[in-house]
């Protein structure tokens, strides 16, 4: 069975939430849907906060970026794919998915995306360390 798009963002969501509240972290998810960031992490002092991006999908499949890489906010980016089975996630930064992002143009409009073997890397796979820890 084919999951709708909204359940696979919501699983990939609560996937990053799940582990950055093991990593201390006090976490909370932003209004679906809205522009920005996805999830607001905030430490035990409540004085460090970090914003992130989380994109899900299926299977290992590219990420897509829209028409724009202006768009592209927060302080960490986390794909997590094949989460219907086993869910694989790559930790990355604003910076990285810019500089990594693939450009196409067809009948004159402009898309970016991230390509799985661009973002499917050992430095970027289950680096939660990249994140460090809420405490």
């Amino acid at each position: 069975m084919k999951l709708e798009t909204q359940v696979t963002g919501n699983i990939g969501l609560y996937y990053v939430c799940y582990h950055l509240s093991r990593l201390g972290w006090n976490v909370m998810p932003t209004a679906r849907n809205a522009r920005g960031i996805d999830v607001i992490a905030y430490d035990r002092t409540g004085t460090e906060f970090i914003g992130v991006q989380v994109k899900a999908l299926t299977k290992r499949n590219p990420v897509p970026l829209g028409n724009s890489l202006d768009k592209i906010m927060g302080d960490f980016w986390v794909i997590v794919n094949n989460i219907e089975k086993e869910p694989q996630t790559y930790v990355l930064l604003p910076e990285e998915v810019k500089r990594l992002a693939h450009r196409g143009e067809k009948d004159g409009r402009v898309s970016y995306w991230l390509q799985p073997k661009s973002y499917c890397v050992d430095d970027y796979f289950e680096a939660w360390g990249r994140i460090g820890n809420g405490h």
